[in-house]
């Protein structure tokens, strides 16, 4: 199977390991609203005022669909040399493994 998508983000690992992490979107989800930043956060005064704006925050999250994210390591993401905005391909194959 081969589907295309677009490069919607790219953003280091939070922790500091050697790590990329790349998010696509499909071409038709692009050209709508976009989700907000993985990094964002929202304070709450009280666990209350946390439950009550729930459904808000979710809502918010969602209107822009889903994003398929892979991890790469750092020479991965170089040699891959790609840039928020590229369309590219992925290609999954169903792998046969037997056993002695």
């Amino acid at each position: 199977m081969k589907k295309e998508y677009i490069i919607t983000e790219i953003s280091a690992s939070t922790d500091g390991s050697p790590y990329v992490f790349v998010s696509l979107k499909g071409p038709k989800e692009v050209g709508g609203p976009q989700r907000a930043p993985i990094s964002s956060a929202t304070s709450f005064q009280s666990m209350d005022e946390m439950v009550k704006n729930l459904s808000h925050i979710f809502s918010k999250q969602m209107m822009g669909g889903f994003a398929t994210v892979i991890k790469l390591g750092l020479d991965e993401y170089e040699k891959l040399d790609v840039k928020v905005g590229d369309k590219i391909s992925l290609e999954i194959n169903k792998m046969q493994i037997g056993y002695p």
